[in-house]
């Protein structure tokens, strides 16, 4: 037959190879060969050893010998719109994992939105009217069904929260104080304050300011947590008077 016809195909061939330290290894070659017959029978030559190239280009050559098209994806297809993903898709995940979803409670609406806040806040905190204007542009509003949050959706999930507070609370503390996971049976306290500059909140008042700041009223809130800084309850409190700085006992 003359020579350079014939059908051309990629042959993967392996050879074992057992070493001195009698760990058995596997070397793979991807040789680009051309069958023919000659004299009756069926031969192949070698026209080129692929093994240098990337796994992709073999599937390629191995594609088109085949007799498939291939096609430049930018060449059929248009990107009409494009979501940031990879991020909220890290924190939801890590937020499975953790268990948050039932921690919150059970499935409904208003865990929803409490979720999102959430994750919202880990990947892009601010306030919550810039939140949900922000998740309209990610596939959070997509993945948990929130096309259209208003802003007292947003309030009333946080209230909603608030009816769960003890609840979750107590599920923490089994979690993290209990005797099997924190046998010292330790609990760490933290004492904070801030400044407030609004006027319709019920818990400001003048009072002591650990950030020294003068003429703002200020709101405390107390953090307890396990050894290792796990946050288990908080509370917030109003301020106490500058002369009598509140203790953790009280």
């Amino acid at each position: 037959m003359p020579k350079g016809t014939g059908a051309v195909h990629i042959a993967t061939q392996r050879r074992k190879y057992t070493g001195k330290d009698g760990v058995e290894r596997v070397y793979e070659s991807q040789l680009l060969r051309r069958s023919f017959r000659e004299d009756g029978r069926v031969r192949n030559e070698t026209l080129a050893n692929l093994s240098v190239l990337p796994p992709e280009a073999i599937a390629a050559i191995r594609a088109i010998l085949a007799g498939k098209s291939l096609v430049d994806p930018a060449a059929v297809c248009t990107v009409t719109r494009a979501l940031p993903h990879g991020h909220l898709a890290a924190a939801s995940v890590t937020a499975k994992a953790l268990g948050l979803p039932g921690l919150l409670g059970p499935t409904c609406r208003h865990r929803q939105v409490a979720m999102a806040l959430i994750l919202a806040r880990t990947v892009a905190p601010a306030s919550k009217l810039a939140t949900i204007s922000w998740w309209a542009d990610t596939t959070l509003a997509t993945d948990l069904d929130l096309a259209s949050v208003s802003t007292d959706e947003v309030y009333a999930a946080m209230d909603w929260l608030l009816t769960r507070q003890e609840a979750i609370e107590k599920k923490l503390a089994a979690r993290h104080l209990g005797p099997a996971v924190n046998p010292s049976r330790i609990a760490m306290f933290d004492l904070s304050s801030s400044w407030v500059t609004g006027r319709h909140c019920d818990l400001a008042a003048r009072g002591y300011s650990r950030d020294a700041k003068k003429g703002c009223e200020q709101i405390e809130y107390g953090l307890l947590t396990d050894p290792d800084g796990r946050p288990v309850a908080i509370r917030v409190f109003p301020a106490t008077p500058p002369t009598r700085p509140r203790s953790p006992t009280r």
